[in-house]
């Protein structure tokens, strides 16, 4: 984070090097930001962060006001261990760690006001339908990389009822250096869907 600001930054910028990574994806600094600025979090709102991975997402919309609840679903071990260490280190009290897979994960939570869904383990119908009939209006945002995810987003937008609905690909290269030069490294694209599900 950037040490030079005077006081606490209203929204903290967090460098993806500032995670404990391990070998787990991680929704990257540039769209990880644009994700949370399209979640329109505000004071207490209960976010659902799906297939967390390292808990990026999870931290940087938790460090957003304390009031904002923050459940963190993700299975596998190795990913929980990490999303636990992020959690401690950027003293995030507001996160809830929740292991097993949505949407059965789900279940027994606070109800969502918003979800974000980093993947879906090709259960995104399922996903959809349980956060409907738990919380009609809720907000979403969904990043989709691969093409059989971005196929499926297709798919629910046909099916069901969605409003304000964005579809924004976004493709990030950053500079890095190569001995006298300096040259463009880019990042894997990645759709970005947010909508409110009705």
């Amino acid at each position: 984070m950037n040490e030079h600001i005077q006081g606490e930054a209203l929204i903290p910028i967090i460098d993806d090097d500032d995670f404990e990574r391990g070998n787990v994806p991680m929704t990257k600094a540039s769209v990880r930001h644009l994700s949370i600025a399209k979640l329109e979090l505000a004071k207490n709102s209960v976010l659902y962060d799906i297939r967390s991975g390292t808990g990026s997402i999870a931290v940087q919309a938790a460090l957003l006001d304390n009031s904002i609840k923050v459940y963190a679903v993700e299975k596998k071990a190795e990913a929980v261990e990490l999303i636990e260490k992020n959690k401690k280190k950027f003293f995030c009290d507001n996160i809830e760690i929740v292991k097993g897979e949505a949407p059965e994960a789900l279940t027994g939570l606070m109800l969502p006001t918003h979800a974000f869904i980093g993947g879906s383990g090709g259960n995104l119908n399922s996903i959809l339908d349980m956060l409907k009939k738990m919380s009609p209006g809720i907000r979403i945002v969904l990043n989709a990389v691969s093409l059989e995810t971005i196929s499926e987003l297709m798919s629910i937008i046909k099916t069901f009822e969605l409003e304000n609905l964005s579809l924004e690909q976004v493709a990030i290269s950053k500079v890095r250096e190569l001995g006298n030069y300096h040259m463009m490294s880019a990042e894997n694209p990645v759709l970005i869907a947010a909508f409110n599900l009705r």
